[in-house]
């Protein structure tokens, strides 16, 4: 039996989200796992570094899976490669170590959450950013960040809470950047939970907006109150950026988009 680690980028936008569901084809997982069961001749289950929703993007996905063929990784690449609906890429494909998982083998991720910023149209990219035509203080913004790195409990920063166990989490970077009418909000940290970068998005565009202030982060955390923090924003802004299991990895955090 030999463990495969594959990196994948996809639009997210016409898909159910990550995983695999009974009642829909319409999932990365599903598409994923039935071209590889057919490459391999045998039924393929895949992990992935985490389970992305309904519209969200990703431009570095890492998925793990087993399986026994005698075909070369490169065999194996030129087969998503044929097989995969044109917005699934397979980028790499490598043996990794028997006891690599593509999720709990992971240290860090980092998303990307993009904000239009102008009342101008946006028709080329509308599929992969979040319209809010309100100016926004950046150093504001920034302000509110730094006030949220750490660790925390981010119960006010999640949904549906309650199915963990925990939701203390290390947020150890929040980088924003503009690009012209663009604004790109980078979040890493050690884990995430439901909805909490597009809910840390939302709640640093408020601060943006002034309709928040940065000191008012500490008793957001320490509230754990949901409706305390910002809007959950929309699910095609946010693309999962990079996954990071050591120095081999590693990204500039600002090069160029996949789309």
């Amino acid at each position: 039996m030999r463990n495969f680690c594959l990196t994948l980028c996809y639009d997210g936008t016409r898909y159910r989200g990550w995983q695999r569901q009974g009642n829909t084809g319409a999932t990365i997982q599903g598409k994923v796992e039935a071209v590889l069961s057919r490459a391999l001749a045998q039924p393929v289950e895949t992990a992935a570094s985490g389970r992305t929703d309904a519209g969200v993007h990703a431009r570095e996905q890492v998925v793990s899976f087993r399986g026994h063929t005698e075909l070369s990784c490169e065999e194996i690449l030129q087969a998503l490669r044929d097989y995969l609906p044109e917005d699934i890429g397979a980028t790499a494909l490598a043996e990794a170590p028997p006891r690599f998982h593509a999720r709990l083998s992971c240290r860090e991720k980092t998303y990307l959450y993009r904000v239009w910023n102008s009342p101008a149209p946006c028709v080329f990219q509308r599929r992969y950013v979040c319209r809010w035509p309100e100016p926004l203080d950046t150093a504001a913004m920034e302000a509110a960040g730094a006030r949220l790195c750490g660790k925390h409990d981010f119960a006010a920063f999640c949904t549906a809470a309650g199915k963990k166990r925990s939701t203390v989490r290390t947020l150890r970077e929040i980088r924003i950047l503009r690009q012209g009418e663009e604004l790109r909000l980078f979040f890493t940290g050690d884990g995430f939970l439901y909805n909490m970068v597009r809910i840390l998005a939302g709640t640093l565009l408020e601060v943006g907006a002034g309709r928040l202030a940065p000191e008012d982060m500490p008793d957001i955390l320490a509230g754990r109150d949901r409706k305390r923090a910002g809007p959950t924003l929309p699910a095609q802004g946010l693309c999962l950026w990079q996954v990071r299991y050591g120095s081999e990895r590693e990204m500039e955090a600002d090069g160029p988009l996949f789309f």
